[in-house]
């Protein structure tokens, strides 16, 4: 059986068939930068953390660094302008083929970062306490399957910040679909799906992406990701509702915002006062 097949069994807690063979894709990874050039998320997701992370003074001193783990990083366009303003960067991702890209770019740009492969659901390797901050942009949280195993990495996340740390997430909405042909069907097939069938979960996506035939992805209700950040122990600071193109936050989104927003860009902080 080759790398990117494996049976359900053996796969690790909270990846699907499809994202197993996406992390394996050599062609995906090396091919990343390029296919995503322009993307209007990236360029949004650059202006949110411009506006969020203050810069930091630069130091050799380890004691010094500031430092932002990007879980799920792919070939790290996410850590890009944090490291342009002082940060160092954990480049986290079970692709070893994106982390290549990741040690390419590293090695170009002179980047202060370091990367392990791992799965977002163990990281158990991620000392207590010793991170500054995190993203986990793009919808990768979406990528993880199973509420559980999404809660398993939050855990991680959460145990791994600092007091007053901070994690920015991005996650799709489930209820744009209905403007979408055929959403309509979809979101009521998989709710009707999960009630009879325990594999699946109401937002579970499966369908074809770059050559691969079985790619996963979940989306949330605005109810649902909120409560799986609060139930970890995060306080939500700031929720960004995305328009439909991905390039700006949703125009008058009191007006049926939980619908209409294409997806959410969260900041969320583990309170101070936690031990």
């Amino acid at each position: 059986m080759s790398n990117s097949r494996r049976a359900g069994w053996q796969l690790p807690p909270g990846v699907a068939p499809g994202t197993w063979e996406y992390v394996h894709s050599e062609s995906i990874a090396k091919d990343y930068d390029r296919y995503f050039a322009g993307h209007a998320l990236f360029a949004l997701d650059r202006e949110l953390l411009d506006r969020w992370f203050e810069p930091v003074a630069t130091g050799d001193s380890v004691a010094q660094w500031t430092v932002v783990a990007d879980l799920g990083c792919g070939t790290a366009r996410g850590l890009e302008t944090l490291l342009e303003r002082g940060y160092h960067g954990l480049a986290v991702d079970l692709s070893g083929q994106m982390l290549e890209v990741v040690g390419e770019k590293r090695a170009r740009l002179n980047w202060p970062v370091m990367r392990v492969r791992a799965n977002l659901v163990e990281l158990d390797g991620l000392r207590d306490q010793s991170l500054d901050h995190a993203i986990c942009l793009f919808s990768t949280l979406g990528m993880v399957k199973t509420t559980a195993a999404r809660r398993r990495m939050l855990e991680h996340v959460v145990r791994s910040l600092k007091p007053g740390g901070t994690l920015v997430v991005h996650v799709h909405n489930l209820w744009a679909n209905l403007f979408f042909p055929g959403g309509w069907r979809w979101i009521l097939g998989s709710g009707l799906r999960s009630l009879r069938d325990r594999e699946h979960e109401w937002g579970d996506k499966v369908y074809a992406y770059r050559g691969l035939s079985r790619m996963f992805l979940h989306v949330f209700r605005r109810s649902e990701i909120l409560k799986a950040l609060r139930e970890v122990g995060l306080a939500i600071d700031q929720v960004v509702p995305l328009d439909g193109h991905l390039s700006a936050p949703l125009t008058r989104p009191w007006w049926l915002g939980r619908l209409r927003a294409s997806g959410w860009v969260i900041r969320a902080r583990r309170p101070v006062n936690v031990d």
